[in-house]
Formats: structure tokens, sequence, C-alpha cells
């Protein structure tokens, strides 16, 4: 698909999934002012030409799970299969090749300490082909999970925004709990976030209503939410690249809040580590990488240094395809 093939009515089916993942094309079709037909044959198209996918995930921080953003440098040639092996984990996702291919970047999502002492202590370690291994844990986000970055494209308008967007998920003071059914529930919706009710209720073994209020209360607590995956070229931006920044600790903070309300970032957290901001970034053209870094990123306050990767291909998102 060309980028000049997404029009208007595209750019906004894309943003109106991303504010709510599963409402029906009934829905988006009326606040679009087009008919359920138009924008079932939308969704269909961009799901063949774009690699459209609306999928489920669990956001870590609601379920007392630490997330970690690990780069693992690779012998000459053996980064492929080491990026492919990774993707096999189901507490992967985003796995990238990035620099010259020798690097992999992988954003990890352990369900227990010792699975991450497994993985980090052992596995990784005695994989012969990793030649260095940088893992950073995840402290703060201040722009990604369910802040999805298409909500940075600005094709709805404003009342059509507001009709579309959910009711924001309440704080949850704990970690929330989950039980089998629910587990069953947030893998069924990894494979399709828009999976029908029928096939929740088969996996889980629940009835209509059972699914419904565990459905409600996943994406009310906030445990559940929905994110867009497609093939970021036909929105020309085909420059898929992350800065490693180290800033000092007391701008931290600020810095991190300033950079994530640039329309190039999609995710930005604070990290342990030696670099301490990891910037995730979509661009149009290495030109405007350049400016990105050499001007607002330049403009942050405290940045001591900045190490920009660009991503190569990705091996791996949310959940296997």
């Amino acid at each position: 698909m060309e980028p000049r093939t997404l029009d208007t009515l595209d750019l906004k089916l894309l943003q109106a999934l991303e504010l709510d993942g599963r409402a029906p094309f009934s829905r988006i079709a009326h606040v679009l002012g087009v008919s359920d037909q138009t924008v079932a044959r939308r969704f269909r198209r961009l799901r063949s030409a774009a690699g459209l996918r609306v999928v489920g995930t669990a956001d870590d921080s609601r379920l007392g799970r630490t997330g970690w953003i690990v780069r693992l440098g690779c012998a000459d040639g053996s980064a492929p299969a080491l990026a492919a092996a990774l993707a096999r984990r189901p507490d992967t996702h985003y796995i990238d090749l990035v620099a010259d291919g020798s690097e992999v970047v992988c954003a990890i999502r352990p369900r227990s300490d010792r699975e991450r002492d497994e993985l980090f202590l052992e596995r990784i370690r005695r994989t012969p082909d990793v030649t260095s291994v940088t893992a950073h844990c995840v402290l703060h986000s201040y722009y990604g999970n369910a802040l999805g970055w298409l909500r940075k494209i600005s094709a709805l308008d404003a009342e059509e925004e507001l009709e579309l967007r959910t009711v924001p998920p309440a704080l949850a003071p704990v970690a929330v709990a989950l039980d089998p059914a629910d587990e069953a529930m947030l893998a069924a919706l990894a494979r399709d976030g828009r999976a029908p009710l029928t096939e929740l209720q088969s996996v889980t073994g629940q009835s209509e209503s059972s699914v419904k209020r565990r459905l409600e209360r996943l994406r009310s607590t906030g445990v559940l939410y929905f994110a867009v995956e497609y093939d970021h070229v036909p929105l020309g931006r085909g420059v898929e690249a992350l800065c490693w920044l180290t800033v000092t600790p007391r701008d931290l903070v600020e810095a991190g809040r300033l950079v994530a309300r640039h329309p190039e970032v999609r995710f930005a957290g604070a990290v342990t580590g030696r670099t301490n901001l990891v910037v995730s970034v979509l661009c149009r053209t290495t030109a405007d990488l350049y400016a990105f870094v050499g001007e607002k990123i330049a403009g942050l306050p405290g940045v001591l240094t900045a190490e920009t990767t660009l991503t190569l291909r990705r091996v791996k998102a949310l959940a296997p395809r």
C-alpha cells in the first residue's frame, strides 16, 4: 500500500480503534458519518494491505510485574536467529533488529522474579552468540502502553474523539489478581483484540454475562487495554529509531515529560542504567530524525549523552501473528 492510499477516513478509523479497540463498527460509522459497511470494508482492506491488527494487552504495572528493555549484542550473523528464539517466548514483545543488524532490542515482561532471574542470569548468559547484555528496568512511562501513537495524528476532530473515547480506567491502589479465566481471556485477546464474546466464552468456560463482567472489570481497572498494530510506511513514517539518553537525575522527570509531547514519540520511559531515559520515535525520513535529535533532544534539560539506533526490522510486536 502506498502512503497516498491512506485517506482521511482510513486515518480516522485507525485512531478510533486505538481509542476503543472493541468499538462496534456501527458506533464508529455513526460518529464518522459513514455506513457500517464502509467501516467494515475499510477495516478489511487495512488488515490485508497494512497489516492492521487490534491486540489486547495487559498493563504490567497493574499486575505487579516489572517491564524490562534489554539490549543484546550479537556475534556476526547470529542476531536474526536469537531474535526468532526470543520471539517464541510468551513474555517477550517488541523485538527489533537494530544498528547494523548485530544488536537485538527486546522488551520483556517476566511473570515472576524467578522467570526474570532464569532468563537474565542463566539462559541469555549461556547463549554463546551473545557478546553483551544491557538490561534496563522500566521505572516509569511518560508515554506509551495504553497511550498509543495514533492519538498524535489528530485525524479525528475534538467532537469525534470525545464520542469514541472510553472512560479512563480507575487507578487501582494495589496490583490486580487474575484467575485462570482472566488469564485465558487475556491470551485470547492478545491474539485478536476484537474476538467475539462466543470465542471468549469458549476459552474461559464462562457464561456470556460472566465474560462481559470480566471484560469490563479488566478494562475499568486498567489491566486490559487495546493497541493497534500496523505498517508505519503507509502513514509516511518509515524511519523507526531508539534514542538512549543519559539525563541528570534532577532533570529526568522534566525531560521525560517534555519529550513525550513531541509528535514523533511513541514511547518514552525512565529506566535503570547508565542511559536512564529511552525514547522510541517514528519519523518520515532520516533527515527528520536528524532534526529531531539535533533540535528536540538537544533542547531537553539535563541531557549529557545521546545515542541513536535505527530499527532495521521488527521481529515481534505485542503478540505473535
